[in-house]
């Protein structure tokens, strides 16, 4: 049985749905390994500080300008440096006891002390950072000009790593994102007579609003600057777990018909039912989704779109899978742009065309990986 280990931090929900992912692949391919899932900062430095500040702060109070701003993550990083020798004696201790056989980081910021603490520990045990977003955030953030490998789901991000020196025996490229493979089921719903169950219209043009597992007040702005549009559409908003927006949504009289979700986990079939995909640039709701065949329209300025997200609506124009407005007030034009009969098949066909297979090529990867390091310990003793 060969020992797994993802390390994540629960700063949002992505990191962890991204090992979640990967284990029910795991799993459902009945492979002899036993994975753990390991939140870095709580289980071996103990501390949940960060997770605090990022989940309290900038997702729930929208402060994105925390962490946007010029000395916040220069500061954090200079932490890190301050703290690499103690995390790195934590991990080693950690590695000691738990002997992995392959560690695989789904965390930005802490790679170069993984590594350095398992190669020291563990110098056969490979380590690889799969990288959760569409591209680096250089320096230092996703890669790191270390012995490693790295897996990367865009060609912006094999063209950084290559940058940064790594040979392409060290590259692994994937089709895209990891997300759950429920998205990569088939769609069973029937349209019409689930929108009507919702109280909504069969035939008009149906956009979903989420804003990750906190929902967020631009879900207001949207509905208010769609409410003013004369666009004839309707919405599903889902809230996540932030019940005061959804109670706030649900009471708002409208011209169009809406209907308002809280905290789900049938995602998959309430992007079924829509046309459109409305909110914030995150690389694994993206990817999400895209899988379910929806254009998306999201939001990329300076100032609240979190530096790390900003790939994402790069990626989405250039790959024309989506609209990236400079600010949602501009809500109305967007959406117009979009369900617009010739714009809206120009949008939809790339859409309908592009395939992310992540989740079951980053299994591919690490199987592929061990089976290596097994080969390379082989030879070793064989040379002995």
């Amino acid at each position: 049985m060969k020992k797994v280990y993802f390390t994540i931090y629960d700063m949002g929900a992505g990191h962890r749905s991204t090992a979640n992912a990967l284990k029910e692949v795991v799993a459902k391919r009945q492979l002899p390994w036993q994975v753990e899932v390991v939140e870095v900062f709580k289980e071996v430095f103990g501390t949940t500080r960060p997770q605090f500040v990022y989940n309290n702060l900038v997702l729930k109070k929208k402060w994105a300008k925390l962490i946007n701003d010029p000395l916040s993550v220069p500061l954090f990083k200079l932490e890190i440096r301050l703290r690499h020798r103690a995390w790195c004696n934590l991990l080693r201790k950690y590695w000691r006891e738990h002997q992995p056989n392959l560690v695989v980081s789904l965390m930005p910021l802490i790679n170069r002390v993984l590594c350095e603490s398992l190669g020291a520990e563990l110098p056969e045990t490979p380590f690889v950072t799969s990288i959760t977003d569409f591209a680096d955030c250089p320096p230092n953030f996703w890669i790191e000009p270390q012995e490693q490998l790295l897996i990367c789901p865009s060609e912006k991000a094999v063209k950084q790593a290559q940058s940064f020196g790594y040979p392409e025996s060290r590259i692994y490229r994937t089709s895209g994102v990891v997300i759950h493979p429920r998205f990569y089921q088939p769609v069973t719903v029937d349209r019409t007579i689930e929108r009507q169950r919702l109280g909504l219209k069969p035939d008009l043009p149906t956009g979903l609003v989420i804003f990750g597992s906190y929902g967020a007040p631009e879900m207001l702005e949207i509905a208010e600057g769609l409410e003013n549009s004369s666009l004839e559409i309707q919405l599903i908003f889902i809230c996540g777990r932030n019940e005061k927006l959804a109670t706030e949504l649900r009471n708002r009289s409208s011209r169009f018909p809406k209907f308002v979700e809280g905290f789900t986990s049938q995602i998959p079939y309430y992007m079924d039912l829509c046309d459109f995909f409305i909110g914030k640039p995150g690389s694994v709701g993206v990817s999400e989704a895209i899988a379910r065949k929806l254009p998306v329209i999201t939001e990329c300025n300076h100032t609240m779109t979190l530096f790390q997200e900003r790939a994402s609506a790069d990626w989405l124009v250039d790959n024309q899978l989506g609209i990236a407005v400079e600010n949602f007030r501009d809500i109305n034009k967007a959406v117009a742009e979009l369900i617009a009969p010739d714009n809206f098949t120009s949008y939809k066909t790339p859409v309908e065309n592009y395939h992310n297979r992540a989740v079951f090529e980053v299994v591919d990867i690490l199987e592929k990986i061990l089976e290596n390091s097994d080969l390379k310990a082989k030879q070793k003793l064989i040379q002995v």
